[in-house]
């Protein structure tokens, strides 16, 4: 999850850096033009253009600030809980973490949680199903990287189970991946079973449904459908297969998910004839596409990305996975930013 993190006083901005810090890297500290940090920031003149721009680059914003402050900064940008990023806020002396914005879909909710952690500070966490200790459909389809839909069954579903109605939680057995989905839920505590979609029309009572179909609408039902997981890789010449499957694996595991997640591979047009990686996409079964420094570059000033020296000297753009991998979609927010390990840096988006 991309961070920004914005800062307005001298202990606020040590915070900020302290957070960085934990949260190993991959997070962006912001604070006003003409203020002195010992760290690399990003400067602005103005915080609600700063902030405007950050909430359509960054998986997730931070402020060290009032909440009042934040409330103004952000409602001209609201759109969708399904798409808006998470919101975190905390007071400037680091004792509360409050998840003000997409708790459940976006992860602020979680993201409030690491935070408090870090501080040892009060989480503040609203929401009626954690605030009760429900695990709501919509926090499990953002753990399992699967989008709700329709956006009115989240509310029907999460009122259903604070009115302490039965859910049931079914999976298309059409559906590929059907033993990662079982075993993440019944390690989450819940007891799916297998499911023909064909008996949803008569199938009672309130019910989540794990499926790659796309069905009809129905008042009792809220359909989890899987996100397309976009894999973008980087390697060295002739890196062999096994190295970068090994690395894709890995990354895979940093976020709770297996190789099977993966349904694309991007990369840049300088490795279209890597015979590593078209032999990965090859062995198994997914596309892979190459993208020209132009588009890729887009990525990079369009999301702020970080770049490299080093890469951008070798093919003329600084950011090759994660850029790559947002190519490969219109909404993307990173489930692992930009990763080393031995000759492949891996990054994943999940398609929003």
């Amino acid at each position: 999850m991309r961070c920004a993190v914005f800062a307005a006083t001298a202990h606020g901005v040590q915070l900020a850096a302290e957070l960085q810090q934990k949260l190993d890297g991959s997070a962006d500290i912001f604070v006003k033009k003409g203020r002195e940090a010992a760290m690399p920031v990003r400067c602005y003149d103005t915080l609600s253009k700063a902030v405007r721009g950050a909430f359509y680059q960054y998986d997730a914003l931070i402020f060290f600030m009032a909440v009042g402050i934040v409330v103004r900064l952000i409602a001209p940008c609201l759109k969708s809980k399904l798409t808006d990023p998470a919101v975190v806020v905390l007071d400037e002396q680091g004792k509360y973490a409050i998840s003000l914005l997409s708790g459940h879909v976006g992860g602020a909710n979680e993201l409030t949680r690491q935070i408090a952690a870090i501080f040892a500070a009060e989480p503040v966490i609203t929401t009626a199903t954690d605030v009760n200790g429900k695990l709501a459909p919509d926090a499990m389809a953002a753990k399992l990287g699967l989008s709700p839909y329709p956006k009115a069954g989240i509310q029907v579903m999460n009122s259903g189970l604070l009115e302490g109605k039965k859910i049931d939680w079914l999976i298309d057995d059409q559906l590929p991946r059907t033993l990662f989905f079982m075993r993440a839920l019944t390690t989450e505590g819940v007891r799916p079973r297998l499911f023909n979609v064909s008996n949803c029309a008569a199938h009672p009572g309130l019910s989540v449904l794990i499926t790659a179909q796309t069905l009809p609408e129905q008042p009792n039902f809220l359909y989890l459908q899987p996100r397309r997981l976009v894999a973008g890789i980087g390697c060295r010449r002739g890196t062999p297969v096994g190295l970068i499957r090994e690395a894709l694996t890995l990354a895979c595991k940093k976020i709770g998910q297996d190789l099977s997640a993966v349904s694309l591979l991007a990369s840049t047009v300088v490795k279209q004839d890597e015979p590593g990686l078209l032999q990965l996409a090859e062995e198994m079964g997914v596309p892979i596409r190459f993208f020209g420094n132009a588009e890729l570059q887009a990525q990079v000033d369009a999301y702020a990305l970080p770049e490299s020296s080093f890469v951008k000297k070798q093919i003329g753009v600084g950011n090759v996975c994660g850029a790559a991998a947002l190519c490969c979609v219109t909404h993307g927010r990173f489930a692992l930013e930009k990763t080393k390990f031995t000759k492949v840096t891996v990054a994943l988006v999940w398609e929003k």
